[in-house]
């Protein structure tokens, strides 16, 4: 079974400096059947104003993953960490016991559009972590690469949760498949570009909700950029 979540359906915020969507529950928004989905609880699309950005705030046990579309994010936190995030790199953060973080436009001009992921991590309590990654985009292309998932999975990024992330850029007649084991369940979410999913239609923004498949395809015959949650 696929459930379509539509890119017009999410919550939308516009803030002058932030124009938000939100593909499940989040802040004022509530949607009582999209509260996230299966350990996946946060799908944010944000785009920053140059020279804006989120100030210093707390977070706690949330797996919170950070995946930059266009322009640069700059991430400080209170483990000391400090970085800047582009197109081909992947941050995660572990919140767990509590940590306190900012992430603004590293630009003062150009805006940043990126995708806000927090996956529920499997207890609470994990020590707060810090990881940023290179993404390679050219092996991406054409198959689904992982990202992230659990420790020891072989994920670029690890994860505390049975949950794996993997990304794909798609051009004109690519396809990838995902065979999902049994019992297994995933979300694919639309970042760039239109597709379709075992024969729907998606576009930029739609996210799907999949259960009960055995394997799914994703094809192109323009360009696509996605992200492929595998989950329990």
């Amino acid at each position: 079974m696929i459930q379509v979540r539509k890119s017009e359906q999410r919550g939308h915020a516009s803030h002058g400096w932030l124009d938000t969507y939100h593909t499940f529950s989040f802040d004022t928004f509530y949607d009582r059947d999209f509260m996230g989905f299966r350990s996946l609880r946060v799908i944010n699309e944000d785009r920053v104003a140059g020279g804006q950005g989120f100030g210093m705030h707390p977070h706690r046990d949330m797996e919170i993953i950070t995946y930059v579309l266009e322009g640069a994010l700059e991430h400080r936190d209170s483990m000391g960490n400090r970085g800047i995030i582009k197109p081909g790199e992947v941050q995660h953060m572990s919140a767990g016991t509590g940590v306190r973080h900012s992430e603004y436009n590293a630009s003062a001009t150009d805006p940043v559009h990126l995708l806000q992921i927090w996956i529920q991590p499997e207890r609470a309590g994990i020590t707060p972590e810090y990881e940023q990654q290179p993404l390679d985009r050219q092996a991406a292309r054409g198959t689904l690469l992982q990202v992230a998932g659990p420790k020891g999975d072989g994920g670029a990024l690890t994860i505390h949760q049975d949950a794996k992330l993997f990304a794909t850029i798609l051009d004109r007649g690519d396809s990838v498949t995902h065979r999902l084991a049994p019992n297994r369940h995933a979300w694919l979410q639309m970042a760039r570009g239109t597709a379709t999913l075992n024969g729907t239609a998606l576009k930029a923004g739609d996210g799907a909700a999949i259960s009960n498949e055995h394997e799914i395809t994703l094809a192109t015959e323009h360009s696509a950029e996605a992200l492929l949650f595998d989950l329990a």
